[in-house]
């Protein structure tokens, strides 16, 4: 069959961008095809700080890894806080040495670490701090890529008018903008950040999975907005079920289509800061009709001992997303 150059160049240009989009989110769900009874099924994982909330000693994430392979789940998300590494310092050899040790103990005990949750935070209105918060980023897709990591969790960053985190979740995660500033302005200073931290994430082959955290993703238009300005294939939503205090259903759905990575909150014993009950068959279903099969990494937030209520957690995940198919 003869085929024209316009018809090699164009099925060249479409190889070449689905070589391009990374793995997490080459789905149903960015395909635009419906979700089908041949969609696979989501693999589980377990977030590191679903066993260390800031408020104890640290519980190594090694440890984490060896529960979490006895449990039976098949990944592990790291929070960047809980690892051997000084979260301002840079990278040393020293700490090369560490995450290779790190990857070296998770596949010896079958474990795929499947994303890092870091800190930062692009809502300044001094260049130079949003400078810094960049050049962190870069750091961390760097310890990704030295992990074998598919994604970073990322955040939007907030205003900081209310400094004490327990107050900010007594307000419901809502805080006043800077005095003198706008809410474009902290959008347009989130925009210049990501995009400045896309090439790097391309180049590492790490997503960049900006989480409805507190601040600017708070919600699911300021989300959205985000990636809407920011179009990339190295940055998509991660869909956190706890950060929507209200209507969290509705809200949950809009993000479903845009989401790479799911974490899933439970709060057995009571919640650290506050407590939903949320229906997991509910949400798996949004995540089966928007084609998600990619982690649904667990989130124990509450205060029942963590050798308890993760285990308990993952059965409840399990049963609620093998009901959907």
């Amino acid at each position: 069959m003869q085929i024209s150059r316009r018809s090699f160049l164009g099925t060249g240009a479409l190889a070449t961008g689905a070589a391009v989009l990374p793995a997490t989110i080459t789905s149903a769900a960015t395909s635009g095809a419906p979700p089908s009874a041949t969609l696979p099924p989501v693999r589980f994982g377990i977030a590191s700080y679903s066993y260390w909330h800031f408020k104890t000693e640290k519980v190594p994430v090694e440890t984490v890894i060896e529960k979490a392979a006895r449990i039976g789940v098949q990944g592990v998300d790291i929070l960047h806080r809980q690892m051997d590494i000084p979260e301002k310092e840079p990278l040393t050899a020293a700490h090369r040495g560490y995450l290779q040790r790190l990857k070296q103990h998770a596949f010896r005990h079958g474990i795929d670490l499947v994303a890092l949750s870091i800190h930062q935070d692009f809502v300044d209105p001094d260049p130079a701090v949003l400078k810094a918060q960049v050049e962190h980023t870069h750091k961390c897709i760097e310890i990704a890529y030295e992990l074998g990591v598919p994604c970073i969790r990322l955040n939007s960053g907030r205003w900081n008018t209310l400094q004490d985190f327990d107050e900010l979740m007594r307000n419901r995660g809502i805080e006043p903008v800077l005095p003198g500033h706008t809410e474009d302005e902290g959008f347009k200073w989130c925009q210049d950040c990501i995009e400045r931290c896309l090439p790097k994430a391309a180049q590492c082959g790490v997503t960049l999975a900006l989480e409805n955290h507190w601040g600017l993703s708070r919600t699911p238009e300021g989300l959205l907005r985000l990636l809407n300005a920011c179009p990339s294939p190295w940055l998509g939503a991660l869909m956190d079920t706890g950060n929507f205090l209200e209507d969290p259903y509705e809200k949950l759905e809009a993000i479903a289509r845009r989401t790479v990575y799911v974490q899933a909150k439970t709060y057995y014993g009571g919640g650290e800061w506050y407590t939903l009950d949320l229906d997991y068959k509910r949400i798996a279903k949004i995540l089966r009709k928007a084609g998600y099969c990619g982690y649904v990494s667990l989130e124990m937030e509450g205060k029942e001992n963590p050798d308890i209520a993760v285990p308990r957690s993952i059965a409840m995940l399990r049963k609620a997303f093998a009901s959907v198919g």
